[in-house]
């Protein structure tokens, strides 16, 4: 049998953290949230919300919110030359992948790169289907797409989920270098590609570098299209803009994020919304690391429609490993998008090509060990009529959740001696207490959150009808 928690583990266990001035009234460390996003009443409504930020966070006591590196999983089948500039797009049951082979090209937008397509059915077998479109070096025995200089240097595909989109457009991409500007494609079947317009949709200013990936996406949140792409921060540091549209050939000014820290070169960002909770922006930038032989690793941020990158987490998210060839420039890549595997994993491809995995919403959790501890939410108001939780606890661990009014006092028959407590690992897992009553009244209503742990991981909440 497992030893037994001690009187002042089962008291923390069983108690309830109530809120007073501001401050949690348990003895302990407490941790403030952040003064952003401002104060104010959330409305989450049937959002599944991630712990990727502090949106969801108003005290941690004995918690922190902890970043959780993927897993690099088995060797993959190797369908094309490079993954360098890599787009992987989920599109029903079939895995899309994009890649540009710079084919030994001396500059960006030589006419020696090409743009390749391969197929995939699960995302890790992986196929080049002869595609007999473009000539290269004699035959069109290839897989080759795009051969149009000089946008096969970073040619980013998307597909477009805006509602009513015409058929004929259902995939769009962006592409192009300082010399040429960059241009809107569009194609029916993700394959044959045609210009969106014979002019250019974003042009140069000297501030900006469209050399790498230039992300663009429809954001169900904000009701538009939007655009990432690279730019050089106070003339010295590789940053990104953001700009958006409503039809995708006209954009707004471009508006510089800053979310570099002194010094830091950031060269990618691979920006988008992620699929399981798409107001939630999930960015995996390339940190180059000039002065120490120009070596790169992959950071993660995020972001909630145009409020600026969050940057709760400052380390990287991935390490180049024991391969002494992942340590020089170019070596850290991430693939745009994050795209399922299975019914428990998602996958992130990276240069050259590596597999790396973690589990849905497995971002960053909020984290207690062996000693207990309490997470609080400031005042929000939900829809439905269930509580559902992405959790993992050890065998001795533990997860109990409490609803409490916004000035922190429980709420009869959903505090925490009510609550059921939950030992396990589940994506999905319903919080009960114990008359099971509905939370269907409540939707609307101003509440907080308070949920107790021990040796637990919160991934992320969602109120279900």
């Amino acid at each position: 049998m497992p030893d037994q928690p001690t009187a002042d583990r089962r008291r923390f266990l069983q108690g309830a953290v109530s809120v007073a001035g501001g401050l949690l009234t348990v003895p302990g460390s407490v941790v403030r949230a952040a003064d952003s996003p401002a104060d104010g009443m959330r409305a989450i409504g049937s959002r599944r919300e991630l712990f990727v930020d502090r949106f969801l966070v108003d005290r941690l006591e004995n918690a922190s919110l902890q970043l959780h590196s993927p897993q690099l999983a088995p060797v993959m089948t190797e369908p094309a030359n490079s993954l360098e500039y890599a787009t992987v797009i989920l599109d029903g049951d079939l895995y899309r992948l994009y890649t540009r082979d710079h084919r030994n090209s001396k500059f960006d937008g030589d006419v020696t790169e090409v743009t390749r397509y391969c197929e995939s059915r699960d995302g890790i077998h992986w196929t080049r289907p002869n595609l007999g479109l473009v000539e290269v070096d004699g035959t069109k025995d290839n897989n080759v797409i795009l051969h149009a200089p000089p946008f096969c240097h970073n040619f980013c595909p998307m597909l477009d989920r805006r509602p009513g989109v015409p058929a004929e457009e259902r995939f769009k991409a962006l592409a192009g270098t300082v010399k040429s500007n960059l241009h809107a494609f569009v194609s029916a079947d993700g394959i044959h590609w045609r210009k969106l317009a014979p002019e250019a949709v974003i042009t140069y200013t000297k501030e900006y570098a469209f050399d790498s990936q230039n992300v663009s996406f429809w954001s169900e949140s904000e009701g538009c299209y939007v655009c990432y792409f690279r730019h050089f921060l106070d003339g010295k540091l590789r940053s990104v803009c953001r700009t958006t549209s409503d039809d995708y050939r006209h954009w707004t000014e471009p508006v510089p994020l800053r979310p570099n820290f002194p010094g830091e070169h950031l060269y990618t960002t691979l920006t988008q919304p992620y699929f399981r909770a798409p107001h939630i922006y999930l960015a995996f930038p390339t940190r180059f690391h000039p002065e120490r032989g120009e070596s790169t690793d992959i950071l993660f941020m995020t972001a909630r429609g145009p409020a600026k990158y969050d940057r709760t987490f400052r380390e990287a998210f991935i390490r180049p490993g024991l391969d002494p060839d992942r340590w020089g420039n170019r070596s850290n890549y991430a693939a745009l998008n994050v795209v399922p595997t299975g019914p428990q994993e998602l996958s992130i491809y990276t240069t050259p090509f590596r597999r790396f995995t973690l589990r849905p919403d497995g971002f960053a959790s909020v984290h207690v060990g062996a000693d207990p501890g309490a997470l609080v939410t400031p005042p929000f108001t939900f829809a439905g009529s269930q509580l559902l939780v992405n959790y993992a606890t050890s065998a001795g661990g533990q997860f109990r959740a409490e609803l409490q009014t916004p000035a922190g006092q429980p709420l009869p028959g959903f505090t925490l001696d009510d609550c059921q407590p939950l030992v396990g690992d589940s994506l999905e897992q319903r919080v009960t207490w114990k008359s099971n009553p509905s939370l269907a009244p409540l939707a609307g209503q101003p509440v907080r959150l308070h949920c107790r742990m021990l040796e637990a991981d919160l991934y992320a909440i969602q109120f279900a009808g």
